[in-house]
């Protein structure tokens, strides 16, 4: 397995810290708002590698924080008059239904900032003994030209990213880089003790003490999107192995690409984001996953409806190869004409060639689009076997519950389920419907009433609805 690691900018071979077990920490989101599709992408990405990782047999303890004490939380919350610490928990709990939504997992921990102030003080005290750290009327700042590799993320010089950063104005720091570890308290904001005065921490510092707190002073991966390269994750490197005098604090380092509309970052500053409950509203949640997997996770996606409504084929496209699978396999499969020589050694083949090919691009930097495109293959050559209604014999059969396991086991790595998941029930309820039309259809067909039979044929055509006569019965499908 190979890893792109953005520390090392190339791809790795992917050995952990401890044989046969992954700690990885993922960044979750700060708690003022419904999530975004932008915000989405990473919970996808990192719960698909998560289960990726456990289906080829490591043990993951994965770690995803919330903030729920930050400048925008405060910010939002005095603006529709809410205690902060209530309003981020309220937003917590929101988070979970879009989560689930998505078919993303619960994290093994997801830890909370005001539950680890501890851990925090303790880690900023630490920084501040060793010299790396110092305090300003109240607030804490960490020093960074004291730490030399300050820059090696990111991959830019210190003058560089001095440049480009916004930095809080506050001319008596030792240097405009250096950046607040813990700010004293205003009023009317939550705060706690420590002994620089009642106050709250950073941004950086929180992810570091928990990251420390559940998986040691180094670990395997840290995850998050592209825009926490810098300043977020380069100052959690060097906070992190300035106070432990440990590196890496962590062995890859994993960024997925933006969500763009037009081009530009979907982003809540931009004014140009949709939330995930919005897009709720009009596409199942199995198609936004399914839609966010068809990319490589380091590429930017840019959105718009026709690419979900795409994903959302594509996806019709899979379960009804499966369903097609499973009504054969539970249909007798007598009477049928002789199957022509080769068809099921072909199918044999690309079932072989799926496997192969779904882990050498899930082992080649997690290359979800490419591994969905082994399920395509193998759908295409499954419904080349199952047209026209052939005797099956027992080596048939055999093929054919070895490409259904198949694709349930593989589209359940990537966290799909093809019997229709969330929208399970829809699904049944269209099933009813469609059998009701079609036995409507057969009636009128027995009765030789070829007008009702063509115009319920044609009305199904006209919603993209196609009946397939076979000798085993009418079928349906999408197109």
């Amino acid at each position: 397995m190979r890893v792109y690691n953005t520390l090392s900018r190339e791809k790795e071979t992917f050995v952990p810290h401890k044989a046969g077990r992954v700690g990885m920490y993922v960044c979750g989101p700060t708690t003022y708002d419904y999530i975004h599709l932008g915000n989405a992408r990473p919970l996808v990405v990192f719960d698909t590698v998560r289960r990726y990782l456990e289906h080829v047999g490591y043990e993951v303890e994965y770690i995803q924080n919330f903030t729920d004490i930050d400048d925008k939380i405060i910010n939002r919350a005095n603006e529709i008059g809410e205690d902060p610490i209530a309003m981020a928990a309220r937003f917590v709990e929101e988070y979970y239904r879009d989560a689930k939504a998505l078919n993303v997992r619960p994290a093994t921990i997801h830890p909370k900032v005001s539950a680890h102030m501890a851990e925090i003080i303790a880690m900023i005290g630490a920084l501040v003994e060793k010299g790396h750290a110092y305090e300003l009327d109240g607030d804490v700042y960490f020093s960074i030209p004291s730490f030399k590799d300050y820059g090696k993320l990111s991959g830019r010089s210190l003058e560089d990213l001095q440049a480009g950063a916004r930095v809080d104005v506050n001319e008596r720091k030792r240097h405009p880089m250096d950046f607040a570890l813990w700010k004293g308290a205003k009023p009317g904001e939550p705060s706690w003790e420590s002994p620089w005065g009642q106050g709250r921490p950073g941004w950086h510092i929180e992810c570091s003490a928990m990251s420390r707190k559940y998986l040691g002073d180094s670990f395997d991966i840290h995850g998050g999107g592209q825009d926490l390269i810098f300043p977020h994750h380069e100052n959690e490197v060097a906070q992190s192995e300035a106070c432990t005098g440990v590196a890496p604090m962590a062995r890859y380092w994993l960024h997925n690409g933006f969500i763009t509309v037009n081009q530009e970052k979907m982003s809540k500053s931009l004014g140009n984001f949709f939330t995930l409950r919005e897009i709720l509203k009009k596409f199942p949640g199995d198609v936004i996953r399914f839609y966010l997997l068809s990319t490589h996770y380091r590429s930017p996606i840019d959105f718009d409806d026709s690419k979900l409504e795409a994903a959302q084929k594509g996806l019709q496209r899979l379960r009804t190869s499966r369903r097609l699978i499973e009504e054969t396999l539970a249909a007798s499969g007598k009477g049928g004409a002789e199957r022509p020589a080769g068809q099921r050694e072909n199918l044999e083949e690309q079932w072989t060639a799926a496997k192969n090919g779904f882990r050498e691009a899930m082992d080649d930097d997690f290359n979800t689009a490419l591994a969905l495109s082994m399920l395509f293959d193998l759908a295409r050559e499954a419904n080349t076997f199952l047209h026209g209604g052939f005797t099956l014999s027992p080596e048939d059969r055999q093929i054919l519950l070895q490409v259904g396991e198949t694709f349930n086991e593989l589209a359940g790595v990537l966290g799909i389920d093809l019997s229709g998941g969330a929208a399970a029930a829809d699904d049944s309820t269209v099933d009813g419907l469609m059998n009701l039309l079609i036995g409507l259809r057969a009636e009128a067909r027995k009765k030789k009433d070829w007008a009702t039979a063509d115009r319920i044929r044609d009305g199904l055509k006209e919603l993209g609805i196609v009946i397939e006569d076979t000798p085993q019965g009418a079928r349906w499908k999408k197109t």
